[in-house]
């Protein structure tokens, strides 16, 4: 159970595999919230892809239909124990996905980091341990802890064919080929990760002049207007914002010749893909170990980082700020170098 938030999603990713190299006979399935599946459908180490229909649990409770969501309930507990698993994962530690865990009636329940009063739903807890400076640590530590065969143990994604097909499709249609452009990851929920206008005007002009590249900007319906916002005055980049979903976002990603963004989930796909990634980071923690030559992290490191969601700075993100441009763009053309070396793993991902 890993129902939500992409990036979390694309960092447990390798766990995935890590279950099916153990195990080559077992029925694996993910339970996932509606749109997130689009992350895990394509996956060859997943038999199965269960949508959890939170959208209308929540919709039930808040109406206060208590009867039919207690049928919801039953329904769905249905489906996840006529599949009569052996052991469930709780990826989340929180009381819902814990919940989730004991309905599906698994005799062997593990808790990642249990939080919310979910160690009572789950029948061991692991805690999220590793080293924090790599990525996907805490899914390596619960996946050593398991004593599986964690191999690199890197996130990876795939893309459905007709995933590929509709991205290609709006590709040709504003004028962009595979490998021609970059991705610009700009956006995310809480603004203390985000970068700035200028400074994302500035790398797009730096790129265009550079590489030739075309830089493409990504994000969901709800970053439109912040989106309008940051192409003004720099019609070198391709405004895709709200224009794709989720699968067909990941496909842009994969076939784009490099990806910069900040701490979201558009970012940590470009890892996953073994697209050449540059990450910002602020106030999050970073991992500056990303398991790719052609992945770098930038992050400052100042004395207030990371504040998470408790800024100190009055809102001048000095973090974020301090990193220019021309930093961003330098470390562009390391991660560029590197991609022939990187090619083979991108041929392996795709």
């Amino acid at each position: 159970m890993r129902t939500s938030a992409i990036g979390d999603v694309v960092f447990a990713s390798p766990l995935a595999a890590a279950l099916r190299r153990t195990r080559p006979d077992a029925w694996i399935a993910w339970v996932v919230e509606p749109g997130i599946d689009a992350l895990v459908r394509a996956d060859p180490a997943i038999d199965e892809c269960i949508v959890w229909p939170k959208t209308q649990w929540s919709a039930l409770l808040r109406s206060g239909r208590w009867l039919a969501l207690a049928r919801e309930i039953r329904r769905f507990r249905a489906v996840l124990r006529e599949r009569r698993f052996d052991l469930a994962l709780d990826l989340h530690g929180l009381f819902k996905s814990a919940f989730l865990a004991w309905l599906s009636g698994a005799p062997r329940r593990v808790g990642l980091g249990a939080r919310e009063g979910s160690s009572r739903l789950v029948t061991e807890v692991v805690p999220r341990g590793g080293d924090r400076a790599r990525i996907s640590s805490e899914y390596l530590y619960l996946a050593r802890h398991l004593q599986l065969d964690t191999g690199d143990f890197l996130p990876r994604l795939r893309v459905a064919p007709q995933v590929e097909a509709s991205a290609r499709a709006m590709l040709a249609g504003n004028d962009l080929v595979p490998g021609g452009y970059a991705v610009f990851a700009a956006f995310t929920t809480r603004s203390q990760k985000h970068w700035f206008d200028d400074a994302w005007r500035d790398l797009s002009k730096r790129l265009h002049a550079q590489t030739g590249l075309v830089p493409l900007l990504l994000g969901g319906a709800a970053d439109r207007a912040a989106a309008a916002a940051l192409v003004r005055d720099a019609p070198e980049i391709v405004n895709l914002v709200g224009r794709t979903d989720l699968a067909q976002a990941a496909a842009l990603v994969r076939d784009a010749a490099a990806v910069v963004g900040v701490d979201t989930g558009l970012t940590h796909m470009g890892i996953a893909f073994a697209v050449p990634t540059v990450a910002l980071f602020g106030s999050t923690c970073p991992y500056t170990i990303t398991g790719r030559e052609n992945a770098h992290v930038v992050w400052r490191g100042l004395p207030c980082s990371p504040c998470h969601r408790a800024p100190t700075c009055g809102g001048r993100f000095d973090c974020m700020r301090e990193i220019t441009a021309e930093r961003v763009a330098s470390e562009l053309a390391l991660v560029l170098a590197c991609a022939p070396a990187e090619e083979r793993n991108r041929e392996t991902v795709r």
